[in-house]
C-alpha cells in the first residue's frame, strides 16, 4: 500500500489581533490540508498592539486544534514555509481589491520557491469588511465587535485599552 506525505500549509499574517475572518479561513484550510501552520509575522517596521507572544496565545486560545501549529517568523515567508516543510501557502481574500496585491505576492513567492503553491480562500461575506485594524479602532472608540472576534480577543482588547465592562 502506498503511503502519502501529509499535506502541510502555512497561513501567514500579523494577526494583531486574530479575527473571526482569520479563523474562518483557518477552519476551511483544515478541510484542504492535513496540517496548517499559523505563521505570525514579526514586522519590525510596524508597532503592533499585541506582542508576538500575545498574538500567538490569542490564536491558540481561539482555535484549539491538534492539526495546527503556531509559529512566529520574520523574513521571507517562503523560507519559513521551507523550514516547516509546507507545500502550500494559504491566503485569505476579503474582496476583489485584495486579489491584485495578493497576486503580486503569490507571483514573487512562486519565483522564489516554485515548489510551494499559493491557495486563495475567499472569506465568508459577513467577514468581508473585517480587519484587525478596524476591530482595534472600534473597540478603542467604545463599540462592541464581539461578533467579529473571539471572546478572548475582546477581553485582551479591553485590557489593552483599559476598558472596564
Amino acid at each position: 500500500m502506498e503511503t502519502f506525505a501529509k499535506k502541510r500549509a502555512i497561513f501567514p499574517g500579523s494577526f494583531d489581533p486574530v479575527t473571526n475572518g482569520h479563523l474562518d479561513i483557518l477552519k476551511r484550510a483544515l478541510k484542504l490540508f492535513d496540517e496548517v501552520i499559523v505563521a505570525v509575522l514579526i514586522n519590525e517596521g510596524k508597532e503592533p498592539l499585541f506582542t508576538i507572544e500575545e498574538r500567538m496565545e490569542l490564536i491558540r486560545r481561539s482555535m484549539p486544534q491538534d492539526r495546527i501549529t503556531i509559529i512566529s517568523f520574520k523574513g521571507l515567508l517562503v523560507e519559513a514555509a521551507r523550514a516547516h516543510e509546507a507545500s502550500a501557502i494559504v491566503r485569505g481574500l476579503r474582496a476583489v481589491s485584495d486579489f491584485e496585491y495578493e497576486c503580486q505576492i503569490a507571483m514573487m513567492n512562486r519565483e522564489l520557491a516554485p515548489e510551494i503553491e499559493t491557495t486563495f480562500l475567499m472569506t465568508q461575506a459577513n467577514f468581508s469588511f473585517v480587519s484587525s485594524r478596524l476591530v482595534k479602532e472600534v473597540v478603542r472608540l467604545g463599540a462592541d465587535p464581539s461578533h467579529l472576534v473571539p471572546p478572548t480577543v475582546i477581553e485582551a482588547l479591553h485590557q489593552k485599552f483599559e476598558i472596564t465592562k
